[in-house]
């Protein structure tokens, strides 16, 4: 019998609309320009160059960077913004503003191309749509002379421009947010939360070059650009060093948690199952930002206790254990997690994860549900029946819920293994 093919999985519509939008957005910018003609060439040159340096120092970001080329992104956001250059009215309008930004996007994508990863697509419409955003709301005005009547050139005038590029950032954060919801399925408030969160990091620092670079090209020129972008290049580089730090600091974390399977202690590859796992239960609870490193942190060393046992637990399931047994277990690993410097709010969860659930913080209730989950489902877990199934083991979680489980977070975890697939923990 011939195997079926697999197919790859269906984009989210909500992902195909934006991608709609934006190929749409481009196209009539790219199609106008072409037909009509560039308006203010230079103009359009130096800022092309500027937004297509910002993509190209896109080379070393870091995964998850929300912003991996802040310049471009200001670059694009001033020159959408521009009202002026050396006092004369700027009059390149928005099909111009649009198509400058992606061709000089398509340029600076072409050297990671080449090596085989290029800008991810939702950044690249997020790009498109937002600098639309910020042209529409602000070029026909400045070409009708609307603006300089109702705002003039003062104090006002920056502003508004900040104002504009602050509304435009929180566009950008409900976008991103609607589109990892789209694909991940996670509550759409705490990745609201996450978004606007990280405005307050970079993103603030992308609004205040972005007007910055227009109001100085409306007064020196296009001699401003190379000024401005110094300030912000430093920023993302102090950021960039940031992120390195809390990469090398999880890494860390992950090694330490390992010692138990390199012991012999847990099956291997259980500490990152959990994490992932508890990760994705705490999404779905509403959980975000720093409670999910806390979370992630004490599920990757939830069974760190184990290391000072004389005999191993069979198989390292804690879960199959007596309750007292348990929390001894949980009570050692928060004292070597204490030792370790990691936060104390990490200890927290890992010295209180055999408690009663009506006691325990949230975060030690997801950790708990989620290690028996993969405990029951491991490799022998199931007693001499060998492993319990996804199923039977949720339904042991649910008969549990009366004073070791929370109905909710066994809820969820159902909802996220459903979306997934009910696969037992395998090991590797």
């Amino acid at each position: 019998m011939n195997a079926r093919p697999v197919r790859p999985p269906r984009t989210a519509p909500t992902v195909v609309a934006v991608h709609g939008a934006a190929l749409v957005l481009a196209g009539a910018g790219l199609g106008w320009t072409l037909w009509h003609g560039v308006t203010e060439p230079r103009t359009a040159l130096a800022f092309g160059v500027l937004i297509t340096l910002g993509e190209l120092v896109r080379r070393g970001a870091l995964p998850g960077e929300r912003e991996p080329a802040p310049l471009a992104a200001a670059g694009a956001l001033a020159y959408a913004l521009l009202g002026q250059n050396a006092g004369r009215p700027a009059e390149h309008g928005v099909p111009q503003t649009v198509a400058v930004v992606v061709a000089a996007v398509l340029v600076g994508a072409v050297p990671q191309l080449a090596r085989g990863h290029g800008p991810a697509r939702d950044h690249v419409a997020r790009r498109v749509l937002t600098v639309g955003f910020a042209a529409v709301c602000f070029q026909p005005f400045v070409a009708s002379g609307e603006w300089g009547k109702q705002v003039g050139e003062g104090p006002y005038h920056a502003l508004l421009l900040l104002l504009l590029l602050m509304l435009t950032a929180l566009c950008d954060a409900v976008l991103a947010a609607l589109m990892l919801r789209a694909r991940t399925r996670h509550p759409y408030g705490p990745l609201l939360r996450d978004e606007l969160r990280a405005l307050l990091g970079i993103g603030s620092a992308v609004c205040a070059t972005g007007v910055v670079m227009a109001l100085g090209v409306a007064v020196a020129g296009l001699w401003a650009l190379p000024v401005f972008c110094v300030p912000l290049l430093l920023t993302q580089l102090s950021f960039r060093r940031y992120a390195a730090v809390r990469t090398v600091y999880g890494q860390t974390i992950a090694s330490l948690a390992r010692a138990t399977e390199i012991a012999g202690y847990t099956r291997h590859g259980h500490a990152r199952r959990v994490a992932e796992l508890s990760r994705a239960v705490g999404r779905e609870l509403g959980l975000s930002g720093a409670e999910l490193t806390v979370l992630e942190h004490a599920a990757l060393m939830h069974d760190i206790g184990q290391l000072s046992l004389v005999d191993p637990v069979p198989d390292g399931a804690t879960a199959l254990l007596p309750v007292t047994e348990q929390r001894r277990i949980a009570l050692l690993g928060g004292a070597v997690v204490r030792q370790t410097g990691v936060p104390s709010a990490v200890a927290v969860v890992v010295e209180r994860q055999a408690d009663p659930y009506r006691e325990q913080p949230l975060s030690a209730r997801i950790v708990r549900a989620v290690n028996a989950y993969d405990d029951l489902t491991g490799a022998g877990a199931g007693g001499p029946g060998g492993a319990t199934g996804p199923l039977s083991a949720l339904e042991r979680l649910r008969l549990g819920t009366g004073h070791d489980y929370q109905p909710e977070v066994v809820e969820s975890l159902a909802r996220v293994l459903s979306r997934g697939g009910l696969t037992p923990g395998r090991a590797g």
